[in-house]
């Protein structure tokens, strides 16, 4: 089968591989109804993480389910399911406690851009739809998988709460979405900080009141004078820059919640600078898991669409292109049909 494998910075590839197969029996394999680029595929093609092998690219999926390992129980062959991009075997402690992304278990999902996975972990991973959705459908379930579920935490962990005030820095696929699950946890404010037009258009249709097009400590200024000078309760960090982190931390009010989602590239703290500034943060690795019959729900229901976060749709033999027009800043995320 086709799929993409990343060999050096800038130099992806779709090419023939072999077709995934049971390695455990708590592995299960789908055949993929669609796949997209994630933000963080971008590290290691732009080169902010190193290669020293072939990498299978892909970690956000959905799709049929056409064999399962011996030990699984929860989903059998014929069924839809969604899985977060963070495997878990959900009944370890921290499963328990919703942070399935810190699993006792813990892999992370590859090889999903391409068009069968296989998917360990399976019956604490997947969550299956009780038929076979629509096809308009797939693009907002697929969202579910990483995109949303990552957005979604960052708002959760920022405490954003009804009638709040909740600043999201990052205008990318997570950004905007972070946007969409402040307005639907009941943000009275969404400020998006955002300086590309057709960005700030989708925050808008997503549920943000406010644009602010400045950086660094404008950007703070800005914040600043929109809340009285006071700052927002709630603040997600959704890049993973120094800058971006230094904005979101200056952003919050004393006693706010930051919550950060960016994958950290060179961020460092001041620590007595956080001790004075009285400011909460909880970030990590989506607990995707936690939040993913709820999502799932809401896009059934037809009560929320991220699936107009993909503004490019190509077939997976121009993964290629996907890729550049990302990180050329000409796609806010791309969508792989297979």
């Amino acid at each position: 089968m086709l799929a993409t494998m990343l060999y050096a910075p800038g130099d992806v590839r779709c090419e023939e591989v072999d077709e995934p197969k049971i390695l455990k029996p708590t592995d299960v394999i789908i055949r993929l109804s669609a796949t997209c680029i994630c933000g963080s595929d971008l590290w290691p093609f732009r080169g902010a993480n190193e290669v020293t092998a072939p990498m299978a690219m892909g970690h956000e999926y959905c799709g049929i389910v056409v064999e399962v390992g011996s030990a699984v129980r929860t989903v059998r062959p014929g069924q839809f399911v969604v899985g977060s991009f963070c495997l878990s075997d959900n009944t370890c402690p921290h499963c328990r406690f919703g942070f399935q992304s810190s699993c006792e278990q813990r892999e992370f999902m590859t090889g999903a851009q391409a068009p069968l996975a296989r998917v360990p972990l399976a019956d604490g991973t997947l969550v299956a739809t009780d038929e076979i959705p629509s096809d308009d459908l797939i693009p907002s379930l697929l969202a579910t998988s990483d995109v949303l579920g990552t957005g979604w935490y960052a708002a959760d962990a920022a405490g954003v709460q009804e009638g709040s005030t909740a600043v999201v820095v990052g205008d990318g696929a997570v950004g905007l979405m972070g946007v969409l699950a402040a307005k639907q946890m009941g943000a009275a404010r969404i400020i998006a900080m955002s300086r590309h037009k057709t960005r700030q258009d989708l925050a808008l249709e997503f549920g943000a009141t406010d644009i602010i097009s400045e950086r660094g400590d404008e950007g703070v200024a800005r914040i600043k004078d929109l809340t009285g000078g006071v700052g927002a309760e709630s603040v997600l960090e959704c890049v993973g820059t120094q800058e971006s982190m230094t904005q979101a931390i200056n952003c919050a009010r004393p006693g706010g919640k930051i919550g950060f989602v960016g994958v950290p590239h060179g961020v460092q703290f001041d620590g007595q600078s956080l001790f004075f500034q009285q400011k909460s943060l909880l970030g990590g690795p989506a607990p995707v898991r936690r939040f993913l019959p709820y999502l799932m729900d809401l896009v059934l229901d037809r009560t929320i669409n991220p699936g107009k976060v993909f503004d490019l749709e190509l077939p997976l033999a121009d993964v290629a292109e996907g890729y550049r027009a990302m990180d050329e800043r000409r796609a806010v995320k791309t969508l792989l049909r297979l």
